[in-house]
Order: structure tokens, then sequence, then C-alpha cells
């Protein structure tokens, strides 16, 4: 088994512990260390086989944003950790615009058009939630987000791993947007929403690093 195999194994533990049985539980430094090791390892794997700066940016920045997020319970790093997903979604955008695009097509407009038209009514929905000092970040990520997303509807048919991570990505911040700005924070946190917003989000940061490594050369 090679060093990168091993590498890709441990983060899918790490990953796999942290979704069955972490998830929905209280901060603790054990759940910080799992959570932020399973995708530091994804970072730490894309750049042992070679890959692009922007996916290891990407991958490291949302490392650097679960860190954040899980560092305690209060929201005293919501904004830092927003910002680094917010950096790791510009990394992305770069680096989709460099993969090779598909042709244009009506579909493909039309499919671009329907994500930013439904994530607007979404923001838009959600804006009465959040408090006014959040207001503003969490319109800018929601637009920096749609516009990764809409980046990754653009690539070649052999990058639909990529265009599938991109949009579990976008499905897994739709939940935590209910966790931290609609779910009452005297509430409890339920394992189901847990388990679905982790595992789109893991899966969907493996299904772009692996989409663009494995079509490298």
């Amino acid at each position: 088994m090679t060093l990168q195999t091993g590498i890709l194994l441990a983060s899918m533990a790490l990953g796999g512990l942290y979704g069955v049985a972490l998830c929905w539980r209280p901060h603790s430094l054990f759940k910080l260390v799992v959570k932020t090791g399973s995708t530091a390892l994804l970072a730490l794997w894309a750049y042992l086989l070679g890959g692009p700066i922007l996916l290891v940016a990407g991958l490291a920045l949302s490392s650097l944003g679960d860190f954040f997020l899980e560092a305690d319970e209060g929201d005293r790093f919501l904004l830092p950790g927003m910002g680094a997903f917010f950096a790791a979604h510009i990394a992305y955008i770069a680096l989709f615009w460099a993969l090779p695009q598909a042709d244009r097509s009506v579909l493909n407009l039309a499919a671009q058009i329907g994500l930013i038209a439904s994530g607007v009514v979404f923001i838009r929905w959600l804006a009465p939630s959040v408090t006014k000092q959040m207001r503003l970040p969490v319109i800018l990520y929601g637009g920096i987000i749609l516009m990764m997303g809409a980046a990754a509807l653009r690539l070649e048919p052999a990058y639909l791993p990529v265009l599938l991570g991109a949009l579990m990505f976008i499905a897994s911040d739709v939940i935590l947007s209910f966790q931290l700005f609609v779910r009452p924070a005297d509430a409890p946190r339920l394992a189901l929403p847990s388990i679905a917003l982790w595992f789109l989000y893991y899966g969907g940061q493996a299904l772009i690093a692996w989409g663009v490594l494995g079509n490298l050369a």
C-alpha cells in the first residue's frame, strides 16, 4: 500500500467515524481533531498526488473552516470559519475555470440559471432568520458558493464527479444554514440532519478531489 493510499484511507476512516458517531454530539477536542483531520488529510492526499495547487488550497482552506466551526459551542469563530470557506470557494472557482469546459448549450445555461435563481430565493427566505450583523456575510457567502456551483456546471462530462461534489457541498451548506440560523439556539442538535450534512460535505470534497485527480495527465 502506498503512502498516498494510506493517507486517503485514514481520511476516510476519520470521516466515517465523525459521521456515524460524533457529528451531532457536543463540541470536544477529540471531535475537533477527528473532523479537521479528515479533511486535512484529503488536502495532503491531493498534494502528494501532484494535484493542482488550487485544489490543494480549496481542500486546506475548507479544513481550516472546519477547525473554526468546530472550535467551540458559540458563534465566536463563525465569521473566521465562513471566511475560510469563502476563500476555499474562490480557489475552487479559479480551479474549475482552468479545467476543460463543455460546449455551451441551452441545457447548460438553464441549469446555471436554475441553480442561481434557486439559491437567491433560498437566501432571500433565510435572511429574516439571520441577525443583522451576520446578514451581509451570509449573502456574500451564498453568492460565492453559487458561483462555485455554476462554474462546476460548465465542466466537461469527464468531470462529472467534480460537479456532483460541488452540488453536494451546496446541499450541505443548506442544511448547515438551517442548523445555524433557523433551528432555535437552545434546541438539541438532531442526529439525522447532522449525519446528512457531514456526509454530503465530506463526500462532496472527496468527489471534487477525486474528479480532478482522476483526470490528471
